[in-house]
């Protein structure tokens, strides 16, 4: 039974492991999201700017077919002339496009995983290079499902494209009668149908695959209950050298109240959970000052102490707190409590000398 406590995994993983797994690069992520909706872009851009940009190709094919391209067309040199007006001109038509695409690509995995820097999975390790290892990865179950499913993305995806394409191809055998023009818009249209098909099949999969991603994210690191404790563990301190550090700051501190309380004027308490102890000397002070204070065991100790040396032990609550949580061992009362501490001290030493 043991055993299986510290073997299984069935805990959800802690705050700091989440933030170690980040650290190393480990986040769920959907590849597929980030290209369907750089697709979804791709095709919004087209749709917008998709007229503009075939008439452009069409008047430059027009241009190269009339020769009417930088140089003589019939040189190497007008050949090569003609070559990179075509490709600039494309290039600066197309460019554009391409970065916004890029840029809500980008913007996307930002959305998944936030700003993330780290250079750990790029890190040397001797065991990427180890064939045996690479071959047990290569063979895994995980990256065997993974492969499966990725053929059947591909089946889905070129199904889709091939039902396209099959139901187009009149139309396609009618392109080589039309003018440039014409068969240009023919194609984008085509291309645009096609396209849209396709967002809608890679959405579903990439919608799909983000949920699974973070499931599997979540279950990856997932840790026994044996890993939860040494976490602790390892955060709060050894128990036992824990419990030694408190015995000892116990034995300080009561030290210190067997030397301090004695020699107080007053004890104040609230009655057990809180008790200070003060000291006032109109020569050497310029007001009451707190040498001891405790709280539960430490209090009770406090009185104890009071008790067996006489000194008066006067029930405050609310001044017992506010000494207790507003000064230090060793400091002046501050100045909002001069009244209560002059009024209590007057009783004190009424008190003293009715007794005397």
């Amino acid at each position: 039974m043991a055993g299986d406590d510290m073997g299984e995994r069935t805990e959800d993983a802690t705050p700091r492991k989440i933030s170690k797994s980040r650290e190393r690069g480990q986040v769920a992520k959907s590849q597929d999201l980030s290209a369907a909706v750089g697709l979804a872009a791709a095709v919004t851009l087209l749709g917008i700017f998709g007229t503009s940009l075939i008439k452009h190709f069409a008047e430059v094919l027009t241009r190269v077919w009339e020769g009417q391209t930088p140089g003589d067309p019939l040189s190497i040199d007008g050949v090569i002339g003609a070559s990179r007006w075509v490709g600039g001109s494309t290039v600066i038509t197309v460019l554009p496009i391409f970065l916004l695409v890029f840029l809500i690509s980008y913007l996307t995995n930002l959305l998944q995983v936030g700003w993330l820097l780290t250079m750990y999975p790029v890190k040397p390790k001797l065991s990427k290079i180890n064939p045996v290892a690479g071959v047990k990865r290569l063979f895994s179950l995980r990256n065997l499902v993974k492969s499966g499913v990725n053929g059947l993305k591909l089946v889905v995806v070129g199904g889709v494209a091939s039902f396209v394409l099959w139901r187009s191809v009149p139309n396609l055998t009618a392109l080589p009668r039309l003018q440039a023009e014409v068969a240009l818009l023919a194609i984008g249209r085509l291309a645009m149908e096609l396209a849209l098909w396709l967002l809608v099949v890679l959405l579903l999969l990439a919608i799909i695959d983000f949920i699974y991603q973070k499931w599997q994210h979540k279950k990856d690191l997932k840790m026994t209950k044996h890993d939860v404790k040494d976490e602790r563990r390892s955060m709060e301190g050894d128990p036992q050298v824990k419990k030694q550090r408190m015995k000892m700051a116990m034995e300080v501190a009561t030290q210190r109240i067997q030397g301090a309380v004695p020699d107080a004027d007053v004890v104040v308490s609230n009655p057990t959970h809180f008790a200070v102890a003060l000291k006032y000397d109109s020569e050497t002070m310029g007001a009451p000052r707190l040498v001891a204070k405790g709280a539960d065991l430490l209090a009770y100790r406090i009185r104890q102490v009071a008790i067996a040396n006489a000194v008066p032990i006067v029930e405050r609550p609310p001044l017992a707190r506010a000494i207790y949580w507003g000064v230090d061992v060793g400091r002046e009362i501050p100045p909002h409590l001069y009244e209560a501490v002059a009024e209590l001290l007057a009783y004190v030493y009424r008190t003293e000398k009715s007794a005397a």
